[in-house]
C-alpha cells in the first residue's frame, strides 16, 4: 500500500513538471496599474514564461519600487509584483503599512485572481516590509489565496522593529524610509506630476508620525495583525535567530499555527549559512503542495524547523550549525533554567564587577553600579548587527574583530558569568531576565546582551533584550510562563508609560527576543548590562544602579532544550490527510455565519462570500475524527451538520 502511494504521488510530481513551462523557455512581462476604491492606480508588472496564459499565481506587496520581488516559486507560476501606494511608481500616500494599504491588498487579490492570467489560484510571498503587509492584513478577506510564505516580516510593528521594549530603534526605521523614498523620487521622474506631491507628503508624514506615537496607541495596532480573516490559510514563516525582526515569525507562526502554520528558522535578513539554500527549496515546496495541490511530501515535514549557531554568528554564517526540529515553538519540553546574578567574581571578565550567574540568589542583598552610556551597534545590538553583516559589514568585523565581539564594550558595563559548562547548553526559545535596577536618569533604557564565551575567553554576542524604564508593566493574560509559573516571556504593557522616580528601585522584567545557540562543554554564558545602543534613540546619560541578591533576587531566565528523543524503530502511523468543508449551496443564501469545529476546537470560520475552508488532519492517530459544520440561518435556525473520516486506514481495493 505505501509503494502504491508513493507511485501515485510520483506520477503526480512528473505530472505537473510536465505541463509547467520548459525552465529555459523566455519570460514575458506585463506592467498594468489597478484602481483601487478610492481611486488611486497602483502599478503592477507579471512576470512569467511566455506565453502568458492563466497559471496559479504568486502575488507580492513591495515599498521598494520595480524588480523588487523578493520569491522565485519557478515556472510553473506567474509572479505578480505590485508596487504598494504612495512608493515606486504607484500613486497615492504611503500609511506606514495602515489599514489603506491593507485593503488595497484584499482589492487587488480580488483584482488578480479574475484576470486571464490567472488560474484562480494565488500564493502570497513577503519578506520584511511585503512581508508585513501581509501580516496586517490578514484579519481582511483575502481572495483565492491558497498559501503564504513570510519571510522575516513583523506581528507588531511596534515591539517587533521599531520601538522594541518601547526603546526607539530608529536606525532600521530611518534606513527603510530613506529607501522607500529614494526610490519613489527616482521613479518619480517617470510618474504623473500631479501624483508626486502626494507621495512625498505620505513619506513625510510617515517618518513624523511614528515618532509622534511613542506609545502603542491605536495608530500602532492598525500596523499589527489583528485576527486571521482567512481561517484554514496555511503560512510558512521564515526568519533566523539573529534577524532584525526575528520576533516577528516567532509570534505569527503560533498565532497561525492552528491553520497549518509551520516555522522555518534558518535565515533572513541576518546571513544563512554556508552550504545551504537558505530555505528556498522549503519555500518551493510549500508553495506547490498547497498551491498547486501537488503531493510532494512537504506535509509531513517537521513543524518546526531549526537552524541553531554554533558559539557566534559568523561561524554560523560560514556553515557550522545545530540542526533540530520541534513539532510546537516553544519547542515542548523545554525547561527555563534560572541563572541568578550574583556578586562573587568569576575571573573571566573585564567589566566594572566581573559577576558570576549562580543556580541560587545569594542571602544578602548587593547594589552593582554602571553608567547609562551609548553603546557600540556592532558590538550590542545583535539584530541590527546581524542585518549589516549580511550586507557585507562583516567583512570589517572580519578584519576588526573586536568590532563584532563584547570585549571593548565590556569595560562600560557589568557583567555575570556561568562557570564554565560540564555538558553542552542547547538554548532555544525565548529567554527573559528579572531585574531590580534604579537609575539617576528621568529615562533609561535597560540593555542585556547574551554572549557565549568560548576557551579563548572573547565574548561573542548572541541575543538582546531591551526595555524602557517608563514601561515597567506587564499583561499577566499574555505573558508566557513555563511549568512553575516563571514568566519566560513578558508581554510588556508600552500603552501606559510609568515613569520610574530618579533614583528609586523597582522590578522589570525585560524580554529577550528568542535565543539559538550550542553553548559547548567548557564554554561559558554571560549576561552584559551595557548602556543603549547608538542605532536606537539615546537617553540622558544618568547612573544605573542594580541590585542582585536575597530574596527574589534577579535572574536571567534561558531556555534548554531536551535531549533528542532516541529514533523509533516503527513510529505509529500519523495522518497526512486534510479535507475541505463546504456549506451546503441550499443554505449559503439564508447563512448568517457558520464555524468548523474537530472535536472541542474551532479551526475554521466560513461565510456567504466564503463557504468553504480546508481542515488540516495531519499528525493526528489512526482513528475516526468528527468534523462538525455549524450553520447559523437567517431565520435563527442552528443546524449542525456532522462528517466522519477515518484516519490512516487502509485504502479500499
Amino acid at each position: 500500500m505505501g509503494r502504491r502511494r508513493t507511485v501515485l504521488a510520483t506520477l503526480a510530481v512528473l505530472l505537473a513538471t510536465a505541463t509547467a513551462p520548459p525552465a529555459g523557455a523566455a519570460t514575458e512581462r506585463r506592467s498594468e496599474r489597478f484602481v483601487a476604491s478610492d481611486g488611486v492606480a497602483l502599478q503592477t508588472t507579471l512576470t512569467g514564461q511566455a506565453p502568458l496564459v492563466a497559471r496559479p499565481t504568486i502575488v507580492e506587496f513591495s515599498p521598494y519600487g520595480r524588480d523588487s520581488g523578493t520569491f522565485d516559486a519557478g515556472p510553473a507560476y506567474n509572479h505578480l509584483l505590485v508596487q504598494l501606494r504612495g512608493t515606486g511608481d504607484s500613486h497615492g500616500r504611503f500609511d506606514v503599512l495602515g489599514p489603506r494599504t491593507q485593503a488595497d491588498l484584499a482589492e487587488t487579490l480580488g483584482w488578480a485572481c479574475k484576470q486571464p492570467w490567472s488560474d484562480g489560484r494565488l500564493g502570497l510571498a513577503g519578506f520584511s516590509a511585503s512581508a508585513i503587509a501581509v501580516y496586517n492584513a490578514l484579519h481582511l478577506e483575502l481572495p483565492c489565496v491558497r498559501a503564504a510564505v513570510l519571510k522575516s516580516g513583523t506581528h507588531e510593528l511596534y515591539r517587533d522593529l521599531l520601538v522594541p521594549g518601547g526603546v526607539q530603534n530608529i536606525v532600521p526605521g530611518a534606513v527603510v524610509l530613506t529607501g522607500i523614498g529614494g526610490i519613489a523620487l527616482a521613479q518619480g521622474l517617470q510618474r504623473d506630476p500631479a501624483t508626486a506631491a502626494d507621495a512625498l507628503l505620505g513619506l513625510l508624514r510617515s517618518g513624523t508620525e511614528v515618532l509622534q506615537h511613542p506609545t502603542l496607541d491605536g495608530w500602532w495596532r492598525e500596523r499589527g495583525y489583528r485576527g486571521n480573516g482567512n481561517p484554514g490559510l496555511p503560512v510558512l514563516a521564515v526568519a533566523g535567530f539573529s534577524d532584525v525582526e526575528s520576533r516577528g515569525a516567532f509570534e505569527g507562526y503560533r498565532a497561525l499555527r492552528d491553520d497549518g502554520a509551520h516555522l522555518l528558522v534558518i535565515g533572513a535578513h541576518d546571513a544563512r549559512p554556508a552550504g545551504t539554500d537558505g530555505g528556498l527549496g522549503e519555500m518551493r515546496a510549500w508553495m506547490d503542495r498547497n498551491v498547486r495541490g501537488i503531493d510532494n511530501g512537504v506535509d509531513d515535514h517537521p513543524r518546526v524547523q531549526l537552524w541553531l549557531s554554533d558559539g557566534d554568528r559568523a561561524s554560523y554564517a560560514k556553515g557550522r550549525f545545530v540542526r533540530r526540529d520541534a513539532t510546537d515553538w516553544p519547542v515542548p519540553g523545554t525547561r527555563w533554567r534560572s541563572l541568578y546574578l550574583d556578586a562573587a567574581r568569576s575571573g573571566s571578565a573585564t567589566s566594572l564587577n566581573d559577576g558570576t550567574l549562580a543556580d541560587r540568589p545569594a542571602q544578602r542583598p548587593v547594589r552593582q553600579r554602571y553608567p547609562g552610556l551609548v553603546s557600540v551597534p556592532t558590538m550590542t545590538d545583535v539584530p541590527n548587527a546581524a542585518i549589516l553583516d549580511a550586507a557585507g559589514a562583516s567583512a570589517l568585523t572580519d578584519a576588526l574583530p573586536a568590532l563584532g565581539d563584547m570585549r571593548l564594550a565590556e569595560p562600560l558595563g557589568l557583567s555575570y558569568t556561568t562557570p564554565p559548562l560540564a555538558r553542552d547548553l542547547v538554548a532555544a526559545g525565548p529567554a527573559a531576565l528579572e531585574l531590580d535596577l534604579a537609575t539617576t536618569a528621568p529615562r533609561a533604557a535597560i540593555w542585556a546582551v547574551v554572549s557565549d564565551v568560548g576557551p579563548s575567553g572573547i565574548p561573542k554576542p548572541l541575543g538582546v533584550g531591551r526595555l524602557s524604564t517608563d514601561f515597567p508593566d506587564t499583561d499577566p493574560a499574555r505573558d508566557r510562563t513555563d511549568a512553575d509559573g516563571a514568566v519566560v516571556q513578558p508581554y510588556g504593557r508600552y500603552d501606559r508609560p510609568r515613569p520610574a522616580t530618579p533614583g528609586t528601585s523597582r522590578r522589570y522584567r525585560v524580554e529577550l527576543w528568542p535565543l539559538g545557540n550550542r553553548f559547548r562543554a567548557g564554554h561559558r554564558l554571560r549576561l552584559h548590562l551595557v548602556g543603549t545602543s547608538l542605532a536606537s534613540v539615546p537617553d540622558l546619560p544618568g547612573l544605573n544602579t542594580v541590585t542582585i541578591g536575597g530574596a527574589g533576587g534577579s535572574r536571567l531566565l534561558v531556555p534548554e532544550l531536551p535531549d533528542p528523543a532516541p529514533a523509533s524503530p516503527a513510529p505509529a502511523c500519523r495522518s497526512r490527510r486534510t479535507v475541505t468543508v463546504t456549506v451546503p449551496r441550499g443554505d449559503r443564501r439564508r447563512l448568517r455565519s457558520a464555524t468548523v469545529t474537530v472535536g472541542d476546537r474551532v479551526v475554521a470560520r466560513l461565510t456567504r462570500t466564503r463557504p468553504r475552508a480546508r481542515v488540516d488532519l495531519r499528525g493526528r492517530p489512526r482513528g475516526t475524527v468528527r468534523v462538525r459544520l455549524h450553520l447559523r440561518l437567517a431565520d435563527g435556525r442552528r443546524v449542525v451538520r456532522t462528517q466522519r473520516y477515518r484516519l490512516c486506514a487502509p485504502r479500499r481495493g
